[in-house]
């Protein structure tokens, strides 16, 4: 039987820092457009407490989503070590296509995964390149969607990459704009016949009640502009993630021949310290355990949340020996997880 294997790691990681203290002259408004009673320096206290955000990393004023996309891409080509002209697919996750710096208008058209296949001069037709807009949990379906095509025999080698500048689409006077970032992760995927890889994934989207979680609004900041901009209802996000990602992890698990004290690592999206982690201890109370110490990695407190980019630049930076102590071996069990827009959650059960 067929496993999709992944064989390359790649991320882009922008080299602009912005520190916290870069919001401190920010003019942060209510939904209503009234201000805070509190100062900046009480509000930015207060969100690195949840957060545990205290810097991030933005893209360069002549970079887009799908040139930071080709960035991570080319890292996982060399680390993979395979000719390009072999790739099946091209999977780019992504929510917001190119917004270039001072404008405000989404591009799509081209696709961002056929830009990232011109920009690799890849010349074969039958590499498939398309687009995956499913919020943040979309590198992670990629995922779940190459192994399909590796599974069934149409696919040997998968590019999925998860990029991001989140910096465009903020609104300056909502203080949810200092969770969002920018960066791409990309992996390789192939067809092994080992016993390893993905071994069970899981995916649930809830849209009746919770669709408008996350959602494009105006600024809160009264002006003639009509420019929308990414919002979110953060304490709903909250209750339902905390409710429904550790039952989709468990589901997941359950599925595989793996056990709760076989998992080595949590690689879950990188959207609020605080949450992850409480989704995280309510995975391990679902089986009447304590979360260990170290079982979840985090890189939100510098790179912050650069959504889709989050799971596969985490997974690069472990793997690559560049977020210590933290190491992942031949043989180790894994859970990767999401949730966000849609709201969509899914879970993947990986033996490295």
């Amino acid at each position: 039987m067929l496993h999709a294997k992944i064989t390359g790691f790649g991320s882009y990681i922008p080299e602009k820092k912005v520190t916290n203290e870069a919001f401190l002259n920010h003019e942060f408004l209510n939904a209503d457009g009234s201000p805070f009673k509190q100062k900046n320096e009480i509000i930015i206290k207060k969100f690195v407490a949840i957060t545990g955000i205290e810097e991030r990393r933005y893209a360069t004023a002549e970079q887009t989503t799908s040139e930071i996309a080709h960035l991570a891409a080319k890292n996982a080509i060399e680390d993979a070590e395979i000719d390009t002209e072999t790739i099946d697919y091209i999977i780019v996750a992504h929510n917001f296509g190119d917004v270039k710096k001072g404008h405000t208008q989404a591009d799509m058209i081209p696709s961002l995964a056929a830009r990232v296949k011109q920009k690799l001069g890849i010349k074969n037709p039958k590499c498939i390149a398309y687009d995956l807009i499913f919020g943040c949990p979309g590198w992670v379906e990629g995922v779940i969607q190459a192994n399909a095509f590796i599974k069934a025999g149409i696919a040997k080698k998968c590019l999925v990459i998860g990029a991001e500048t989140l910096s465009r689409v903020v609104d300056d006077h909502d203080r949810d704009s200092m969770i969002y970032a920018d960066g791409a992760g990309a992996t390789i995927l192939e067809a092994t016949e080992e016993k390893n890889g993905v071994i069970t994934h899981n995916s649930a989207s809830f849209a009746l009640q919770e669709a408008d979680f996350l959602f494009n609004g105006e600024s809160y900041k009264e002006t003639a502009d009509d420019t929308m901009y990414i919002k979110m209802y953060g304490r709903k996000i909250y209750e339902f993630a905390l409710t429904n990602v550790p039952l989709a992890m468990k589901e997941c698990l359950d599925k595989s021949e793996f056990t709760i004290d076989q998992v080595s690592k949590i690689l879950i999206h990188q959207a609020n310290e605080k949450m992850d982690e409480a989704i995280v201890s309510r995975f391990y109370e679902l089986y009447e355990k304590e979360m260990p110490e170290g079982i979840m990695p985090m890189c939100i407190n510098t790179l912050g949340n650069s959504s889709v980019a989050t799971v596969p630049t985490l997974f690069d930076l472990i793997v690559k020996g560049n977020l210590p102590p933290h190491t992942i071996a031949k043989g180790d069990v894994i859970i990767l997880a999401s949730v966000g827009a849609g709201m969509n959650i899914n879970a993947i059960v990986y033996q490295y």
